[in-house]
């Protein structure tokens, strides 16, 4: 399956192309799950981007939503208490933190891509103002549109060469939003994810 299909050669590029349009799905998931988050449920939204790799440039043809089986699969409640929390802090032991795509979404995201002659190429994730929305002891941290060391973990398990982070915050009443994007991380023993350019095109 695509998820796996970068194994065999990391591909790298430097540029992720896509326009408002594309992402507003994935926008009004992750503006619903902001308001309805709580101190003890941070908000989930992720997406599965489907496009192109031309060169050194990652084109967004479609965003698709998928769903988290964090809290009911076993696989992915193993690999959270035994390879996960003690990498990235106990905080991640909230079955509500961190996302593992589910499998039949992946699936189905996979073959309609196919259909269509374009490759799943990356993901997208929401992170919130979680110093403001979350609980006084985590309100030290600092959550931007950067990777976290979960998000490092991750891009580097899927070796997807395109990964979106939506950082979301009510800044003066108004709901806003920025956007990072990253390669997987380049292996190193203090592995990093390097940042890509993100270009805003016409449909």
């Amino acid at each position: 399956m695509m998820v796996r299909a970068f194994e065999a050669e990391l591909v790298r590029c430097s540029t992720a192309v896509l326009s408002h349009r594309t992402l507003e799905p994935f926008l009004d998931a992750a503006f619903t799950a902001y308001d309805a988050c709580t101190p003890s449920a941070p908000p989930s939204c992720f997406a599965i981007l489907v496009g192109t790799l031309d060169k050194d440039r990652a084109v967004v043809r479609r965003v698709e939503l998928a769903r988290s089986v964090r809290s009911t699969d076993q696989v992915a409640a193993q690999e959270f208490a035994a390879e996960i929390v003690p990498r990235v802090g106990a905080a991640y032991d909230n079955i509500h933190r961190g996302f593992w795509c589910d499998s039949k979404d992946l699936l189905r995201i996979h073959r309609h891509a196919d259909e269509q002659g374009l490759d799943i190429i990356g993901s997208i994730h929401l992170h919130p103002d979680w110093h403001r929305l979350g609980p006084p002891a985590e309100q030290g941290l600092r959550i931007s549109e950067a990777p976290t060391p979960m998000d490092v973990y991750m891009f580097g398990a899927t070796h997807w060469p395109l990964n979106m982070i939506c950082y979301v915050e009510r800044v003066d009443q108004l709901l806003c939003y920025t956007l990072g994007a990253w390669g997987p991380p380049d292996g190193t023993h203090t592995p990093r994810c390097p940042p890509l350019h993100i270009q805003f095109c016409t449909d």
